[in-house]
């Protein structure tokens, strides 16, 4: 269901990158900036027509450009049945780079549905001259690992999966999440409802103001979360990183809108946008 819509940017419009006799549908499965950003480019480009579909676990999204639906489309199976049914040329997953299993339906439909997808993530982030990183490879081995490390944690791991950390009952926690967290949470924990971009000034105040001593945080990539690792680094912090998921078999993920846009010129002019 479509329940809202925005209008391109106002001004000298350019000309279409794609055949005359084509008005292209793109579906975006979105929730991060780059979505956001993709949907204003694409809905300011001539006759396309551009789609983003949020999960519908933010209560109150950012405005989007273009057409706006919200919730599940019922597994693979479904997400296939609405391509189809809404005749979208091609699909791109810019969700957080956590969503593996939205990727996964996504390549499971598209395979389906013979449109092709193209993946966009942020670059992740990478440890530099005074880090001390622990790199793990979920939430579980993130809290095997926190008692030798520090007894006041930061955990900036989202909202959801927290259920890993209840049973550290020796350890105090301070969770920083956008909406409240879903339980159960461990039993000393503050939670901050908050929403980046954050600085370092203010990423190191709060590390100091709450005694923290260890930093839990998703490799997510991006500036608007960063500078509590800046923070961690000057303050001589151990941070426990949980790396991403691999993407599906043959998906090459792109960085950034600029090379989804070339690389969508490319697809959506062959026949039909097949890839």
């Amino acid at each position: 269901m479509v329940i809202s819509g925005g209008r391109a940017a106002a001004g000298r419009r350019a000309r279409s990158p794609y055949p005359r006799r084509m008005s292209p549908h793109v579906l975006i499965l979105g929730g991060t900036t780059e979505a956001r950003r993709l949907a204003a480019a694409l809905a300011a480009r001539p006759g396309t027509r551009v789609t983003t579909s949020l999960a519908g676990r933010v209560t109150r999204p950012g405005a989007l450009e273009g057409e706006v639906r919200v919730g599940g489309f019922g597994g693979p199976d479904g997400l296939a049945a609405w391509i189809r049914g809404e005749r979208v040329h091609a699909v791109v997953d810019a969700t957080h780079p956590f969503a593996a299993t939205i990727t996964a339906n996504a390549a499971t439909a598209t395979a389906a549905a013979r449109v092709p997808l193209l993946v966009l993530r942020r670059p992740g982030w990478r440890p530099g001259p005074g880090d001390h990183w622990h790199p793990v490879a979920s939430l579980e081995a993130a809290a095997a690992l926190l008692p030798g490390l520090g007894r006041r944690v930061f955990l900036t791991t989202g909202r959801l999966g927290l259920a890993a950390f209840a049973g550290l009952t020796g350890l105090s926690f301070v969770v920083r999440s956008v909406e409240p967290p879903e339980p159960p949470l461990p039993p000393h924990t503050d939670v901050l409802l908050a929403r980046g971009p954050f600085t370092v000034a203010d990423e190191t105040a709060l590390l100091r103001e709450h005694r923290v001593d260890v930093l839990v945080t998703k490799d997510s990539g991006g500036a608007a979360t960063s500078a509590k690792l800046t923070a961690a680094r000057d303050l001589g912090l151990p941070v426990v990183v949980v790396r991403r998921p691999s993407p599906p078999e043959g998906i090459s993920p792109l960085p950034d809108v600029a090379a989804v846009l070339d690389r969508l010129d490319e697809v959506l002019a062959r026949p039909a946008g097949r890839a």
